[in-house]
């Protein structure tokens, strides 16, 4: 079994910092795109930070100069470092994957996890 499995998620007042993780465990062969999402209430979920396999990175808009996205290739995690947090930061983080993976054949798909709450209030 395959799957992604997100911590770091919680209450933080504005102007304060929260580190996501999310690791990716089961029969895994490569990994390239890892990324974050967020779904605020009643809205799409965006993308928010990007990171290839060679290390090129993308981030929305709104969080550039605040949040930064790093992996851990050894560890099969990427993580996200969220400063700055502002009330409209707040949303279920998702982190995703696109793996080539062997269950038990080979094939390549992209993965979810589970998602974190972050919750940004004072």
């Amino acid at each position: 079994q395959v799957q992604l499995v997100e911590s770091g998620g919680g209450l933080v007042q504005p102007g304060g910092s929260l580190r996501l993780a999310c690791a990716a465990s089961g029969r895994i062969v490569s990994i390239y795109d890892m990324g974050w999402y967020r779904q605020a209430p009643g809205k799409q979920r965006d993308l928010v930070a990007q990171i290839t396999s060679a290390g090129i990175i993308n981030y929305a808009d709104s969080v550039k100069g605040r949040f930064t996205i790093s992996r851990d290739n050894a560890k099969n995690t990427v993580y996200l470092q969220m400063s700055s947090l502002k009330p409209e930061d707040t949303a279920v983080y998702y982190c995703n994957a696109d793996m080539l993976v062997t269950i038990p054949y080979s094939f390549r798909s992209v993965y979810w996890g589970q998602g974190t709450q972050v919750t940004v209030s004072s």
